[in-house]
């Protein structure tokens, strides 16, 4: 049995994701969101989209983060996907183009390495 909180469907490729309790307050109104879709616009190694939450950045947020990290970001009020580097990266690590509140982890990157470049992709994301 899966250990996953939620499931992120990216173009139909199911990837399990874990809630971290790094920004308490984002994660709550996010789970309490679920499900959403949209369609993402990719920006380097990152997907994002907007989803119908509006919370403010958190003490903690940052613009550097792991790979698989899923955070929203307060200024475009969307759900970020990262798995390598953007355009605001200075190094291998995704930088985020502002700060950002992480709230998962994907379980795998790997589905979304194999994304072609340029465009979108139609994300969605449903509770387990």
């Amino acid at each position: 049995m899966s250990e996953a909180d939620f499931v992120v469907t990216v173009d139909g490729t199911d990837i399990e994701a874990t809630w971290v309790d790094e920004s308490p307050e984002t994660r709550s109104a996010i789970a309490e969101a679920l499900p959403v879709e949209g369609e993402a616009t990719r920006w380097g190694d990152e997907l994002y989209f907007r989803i119908p939450v509006d919370t403010p950045a958190e003490a903690n947020a940052r613009a550097e983060v792991e790979p698989g990290t899923v955070a929203y970001w307060p200024q475009g009020n969307a759900l970020c996907l990262f798995w390598g580097p953007t355009p605001a990266s200075t190094g291998s690590e995704p930088r985020a183009a502002s700060p950002v509140n992480v709230v998962a982890r994907l379980d795998d990157i790997a589905p979304l390495s194999g994304l072609p470049d340029g465009g979108g992709a139609t994300v969605r994301i449903v509770d387990c």
